[in-house]
C-alpha cells in the first residue's frame, strides 16, 4: 500500500477470525439501533484469545482485517442494519490513509458510510489524545460516526470530550453491574446522562443483564442498552433481542 510504510501493513496476523454480532436496542421504539461486531477465531476462540495474539507488528493488519471482515460479513446479513465497530488508535499514524482500506471495502460491499459507527475503548493506553481527536474529526468528515467505547473505565474521557464531542457514549459496565442496588452508580450514571444530553451525544448502556439493573436504567432516563439481558453475541448472524416488559419499578 503507497504511502504505509511507518504502519507495518506487511505484517500479517496469523489467527482466522469471523464476527459474532450483538444488539444495540432502542428502548423507544423497540427495535435494534446498531449491531456490534466482535471478533472471534473461527475454532471458537474468544475475543480475549484472538487480541491476545496480536502483536506491536500486526496490530495495523489486525486492525484493518476486523474492520473488512465486518463489514463484509454485516453487508451480507442486512441492507439496512447499523454495524458498529471496534478500531485500534494506536494502530493508527495517519488517519485518512488508515482508513482508505475502510473505505474502499465499504464501497465493495456496498455498505452506506451512514450505517457505520467506530468504537474506540477509553480502556485503550492512549499515548496521544490529541491523535485520537484527529483520528474522531477524520472518521467523521467522511461520513461515519464515532463511539466513545468503556466511558468511565479509563481515564482521558472527560479531558477528550472536552475538546471532542463524539456521537455516542458507550458506558461501561463497571459502571452499569448492580446498579439497581448502588446509589453512587445510580448518580454517576445520573450525572453522565445529563452530561450527555446538554452535549447532544447518544448515550448507550452495555452489560445490562438483570430485569432490576434494566428498571433502574429506564428510570434514569437511557433508551440504548445492550447486554445479554436482550441478546448474547452469535456469530455471522444477526440475533434477534428480547425486549423486557416495561419497567414498574424504580432503583432503591
Amino acid at each position: 500500500m503507497p504511502g504505509c510504510k511507518t504502519c507495518r501493513c506487511h505484517t500479517d496476523y496469523k489467527m482466522d477470525i469471523t464476527m459474532a454480532m450483538q444488539p444495540i436496542v432502542d428502548l423507544r421504539t423497540r427495535q435494534v439501533y446498531a449491531y456490534e461486531a466482535l471478533v472471534r477465531g473461527t475454532q471458537g476462540q474468544s475475543a480475549g484469545q484472538v487480541l491476545a495474539q496480536v502483536t506491536e507488528d500486526s496490530k495495523y493488519y489486525f486492525d484493518q482485517l476486523c474492520r473488512t471482515t465486518a463489514i463484509e460479513m454485516m453487508a451480507g446479513l442486512s441492507d439496512t442494519a447499523k454495524l458498529s465497530i471496534n478500531f485500534l488508535p494506536n494502530a493508527i499514524y495517519d488517519p485518512q490513509t488508515c482508513l482508505r482500506k475502510t473505505l474502499e471495502a465499504a464501497d465493495k460491499f456496498n455498505l452506506a458510510k451512514e450505517r457505520i459507527i467506530f468504537e474506540v475503548s477509553e480502556q485503550e493506553h492512549l499515548t496521544d489524545p490529541d491523535k485520537l481527536i484527529d483520528i474522531a474529526n477524520t472518521y467523521n468528515k467522511n461520513g461515519f460516526k464515532v463511539a466513545l467505547d468503556d466511558f468511565g473505565a479509563g481515564y482521558a474521557g472527560i479531558e477528550v470530550l472536552h475538546r471532542f464531542q463524539p456521537d455516542i457514549i458507550k458506558l461501561d459496565i463497571s459502571l452499569v453491574s448492580g446498579i439497581a442496588r448502588d446509589p453512587v452508580k445510580q448518580a454517576i450514571v445520573d450525572g453522565v446522562c445529563l452530561m450527555a444530553r446538554r452535549l447532544n451525544i447518544d448515550l448507550v448502556v452495555e452489560g445490562v443483564e438483570t430485569f432490576a439493573d434494566y428498571q433502574c436504567i429506564c428510570d434514569l432516563g437511557v433508551y440504548l442498552m445492550q447486554g445479554y439481558l436482550f441478546a448474547k453475541p452469535v456469530i455471522a448472524t444477526l440475533p434477534t433481542p428480547s425486549f423486557p416488559t416495561e419497567p414498574t419499578e424504580h432503583c432503591e
